[in-house]
């Protein structure tokens, strides 16, 4: 009795055994989904890889569809074997077929537990936790110690700034710069001149922003709009420049040449233009001369009380030679100045004999050359 009770026990355990495999095996259809990383903690944008593997216990090959559920908005992830993206695999009976999947975690995420399910559609589910260890952000911070810079039109500014990734991610940033037109931003991540910056999650670039003013600016303050920017944040920095304004005046003539002729004891005006070429208000600009002996020199206006930056106007010199001048050239010097500035123009005056001087010339050469000829013919033939 006791060898047929075990006999008997033996038999219902094996039909037992037999019918629970043929229910499992009926339950996944042979086909099971396998990682052993199930739960993983990560921070904001983090991709997580994993191998996941299809194992085929049945006895027939199995097409299998394999897919994500569950998937947050704004995370992706992708399916790849053999190099490939794919969304169905084909197992052999009794043979494991792996598949890469990755998992993206956005920088901009909640801190929090996420679930997720690989589902092989009719086979089985694999079920996968991340946690998220802490609140995500996409801030990007654009600073400088000094956003103020003073100087005059002709200068070059040159701020140093700090652009940091707060991101869980490495970012690229286009640099760009809102200026009217004329004005000139360059910058330089890293002291080397570009348009962007690339920088690892938390790391921060040192960049370089030299701002040169268009040429006549005027004197005043300006904003200087930088922005660091990428399809997910932008970071704003706006920098001043104040233009104090440069002095510069030019002096010469409506067409630039400074020459001119005279007769000796004769005088001539001249038109000269005077220009304020800087970029501040030039006030009481008056002139003095530098001339030769014995000439004279006048000009009217004598003094402009104002000449605000890029005018100009007329003034005119009177030139007068000296009676008994030689004839040839002479230098005469005019300068325009102000407390701050000063132009001098060397003007060269050709002095030429007057016409009587010219005839009573000739006809003292004529008068000799007869003297000549009557005492030649007189006394010639003695």
């Amino acid at each position: 009795m006791t060898t047929k009770k075990l006999h008997l026990e033996t038999f219902l355990f094996s039909l037992a055994f037999l019918f629970f495999f043929n229910f499992t095996a009926q339950a996944g259809n042979g086909i099971t989904l396998y990682t052993p990383y199930t739960n993983v903690s990560v921070p904001p944008g983090e991709s997580i890889d994993y191998t996941v593997d299809v194992k085929n216990y049945g006895s027939q090959l199995r097409h299998v569809d394999i897919s994500l559920s569950g998937l947050p908005k704004d995370w992706s992830s992708s399916l790849k074997a053999g190099g490939y993206s794919i969304n169905r695999i084909s197992v052999l009976p009794g043979e494991k077929k792996s598949v890469s999947l990755t998992i993206n975690v956005p920088s901009k995420v909640d801190k929090g537990t996420y679930k997720i399910r690989v589902i092989a559609k009719n086979y089985d589910v694999l079920p996968v936790v991340i946690d998220v260890s802490e609140q995500g952000t996409y801030k990007t911070e654009f600073t400088s110690d000094q956003i103020n810079m003073e100087g005059h039109s002709k200068s070059n500014f040159n701020f140093s700034a700090k652009l940091k990734n707060h991101t869980g991610e490495k970012q690229l940033y286009s640099l760009l710069a809102k200026v009217p037109r004329g004005w000139n931003v360059i910058f330089k991540p890293n002291y080397k001149q570009a348009t962007a910056v690339e920088i690892e999650p938390g790391n921060t670039a040192n960049i370089s922003i030299e701002v040169k003013p268009p040429y006549g600016i005027k004197a005043g303050t300006y904003k200087i709009p930088v922005q660091a920017a990428n399809k997910y944040s932008t970071a704003n920095l706006e920098l001043e420049v104040v233009i104090k304004g440069s002095y510069d005046l030019e002096l010469t003539t409506p067409t630039g040449l400074l020459s001119s002729s005279i007769t000796s004891g004769d005088e001539k005006k001249i038109e000269f233009v005077v220009k304020n070429s800087g970029s501040s208000r030039l006030s009481d600009i008056t002139f003095n001369s530098s001339k030769p002996k014995n000439w004279e020199i006048s000009i009217q206006p004598d003094i402009i009380p104002s000449l605000e930056a890029g005018a100009t106007t007329q003034v005119y010199a009177t030139i007068k030679s000296a009676d008994k001048s030689i004839p040839g050239d002479y230098i005469s010097k005019i300068t325009a100045k102000t407390p701050e500035i000063s132009s001098t123009a060397s003007l060269r005056v050709l002095v030429k004999t007057p016409l009587l001087w010219g005839w009573l010339g000739i006809l003292i050469i004529l008068g000799t050359l007869f003297a000549i000829y009557y005492l030649f013919k007189k006394y010639g033939r003695r």
